[in-house]
């Protein structure tokens, strides 16, 4: 297992089951050891972030090293999502790496997310093994190396 600094949970935005599952298998599989949350909807992601609502009882989960937004949910979408995400305070963002994980192929799409500062990158679907250690060596230095 791998454990990287900063990295002790991924969020995963997306109201589709099916991918949640899809991502998580993925994130084991490369054998990253860190908590992956699923959430639904921007409105479940942002009770996460704050401990609030469903999350309320959940003060001991860790904060989020990366988060994988979908854009198109139902609630509240991605785009939503990070219009009420820079309103929270600085210690709830931490630094949290965010990327757009979407099956968009809209250009429109594509530069808003290169335009939107707390967005480090545009990643279409589904995640694959290479796409998430792209994402997490640019971001997070490697602390440890387990083996079981």
């Amino acid at each position: 297992m791998k454990k990287f600094k900063g990295l002790d949970c991924i969020l995963l935005i997306d109201d589709e089951e099916a991918n949640n599952f899809l991502h998580q298998m993925v994130i084991e599989h490369a054998k990253i050891d860190t908590f992956v949350q699923t959430t639904y909807n921007g409105v479940e992601a942002l009770e996460f972030l704050t401990c609030t609502g469903k999350f309320s009882r959940a003060k001991d989960f860790p904060q989020p090293g990366i988060i994988f937004l979908d854009i198109n949910m139902p609630k509240m979408n991605g785009w939503e999502f990070l219009e009420e995400y820079v309103k929270l305070p600085e210690e709830q963002k931490g630094k949290i790496v965010m990327a757009m994980l979407t099956s968009s192929l809209n250009q429109d799409d594509i530069d808003k997310s290169n335009k939107n500062t707390n967005l480090k990158g545009f990643i279409n679907k589904p995640l694959t093994a290479a796409k998430l250690m792209t994402v997490i060596e640019n971001n997070f230095p490697i602390s440890e190396i387990k083996t079981y």
